[in-house]
């Protein structure tokens, strides 16, 4: 389409862009490019031939022998700023072969959802939310656990603390120094009832299961039910 100029031109200029907007364009052209040279988790990701992994041993009242519970990690974008270390694929192993065959389908679901990427951390809620009919069983601390799947959660849950993928907020610092003196108050009583019983445990044998962290350690606090491991409070 073309414009009809029906003034007099009486002068004339080269425009050019502002040199600002020049460098402000080339950093997010270059913020761009960086982007899509980070490498996130998805299954078309190969597996190396070394992969970095923790195994946890699981022994529950359930089975005579323990089971070996090995997550393995993948190293994303080694050396730049964008390092990640993110679960592979996880094995279970056991002398006992009565759960033979669900552990490795469970094993081999769980590793599906590790290498499809993105959030995996919703695992953990769906395995410890399962419970055996015959009921659960307690931990050594007094954690109750609904199931051995539940068992299996829990483990899966410490490994993804410790390579950063779940954020342990912890309790702030009145819970903590409320709770240190009631601990400290009921140290006495600990070592009386592991005398009596002859069992160690972190938390009053009277002491009742929480419904916040599954642990036995909520006491009556000040008129107040409270959580000796956790600070949950019915008062708030």
């Amino acid at each position: 389409m073309s414009i009809k100029i029906a003034n007099k031109i009486v002068g004339y200029a080269v425009s050019k862009e502002d040199e600002d907007d020049l460098v402000a364009e080339a950093a997010l052209k270059g913020a761009e490019q960086e982007d899509s040279n980070v490498i996130h988790m998805h299954e078309k990701i190969e597996r190396p031939e070394m992969l970095l992994g923790s195994t946890y041993k699981v022994k529950t009242p359930l089975s005579e022998h323990a089971l070996y519970i090995t997550i393995n990690d993948v190293i994303l974008n080694e050396g730049t700023d964008h390092h990640l270390r993110r679960p592979f694929e996880v094995f279970i192993n056991s002398k006992n072969m009565d759960h033979f065959q669900w552990i490795v389908a469970l094993t081999r679901i769980i590793s599906a959802v590790f290498r499809k990427g993105g959030d995996v951390t919703f695992l953990v809620d769906e395995l410890r939310s399962v419970f055996d009919p015959r009921g659960g069983y307690f931990k050594k601390g007094g954690k109750y656990m609904p199931s051995l799947v539940a068992e299996i959660g829990d483990a899966i849950e410490c490994h993804l603390r410790m390579i950063g993928m779940i954020k342990d907020d912890g309790l702030d610092e009145h819970q903590q120094k409320m709770i240190a003196e009631k601990r400290a108050q009921l140290d006495g009583q600990n070592k009386l009832a592991e005398e009596t019983s002859g069992e160690a445990s972190d938390f009053p044998s009277s002491a009742q299961l929480c419904a916040k962290c599954s642990t036995k350690a909520v006491i009556k606090m000040d008129g107040c039910m409270t959580c000796l491991n956790c600070g949950d409070s019915k008062c708030g």
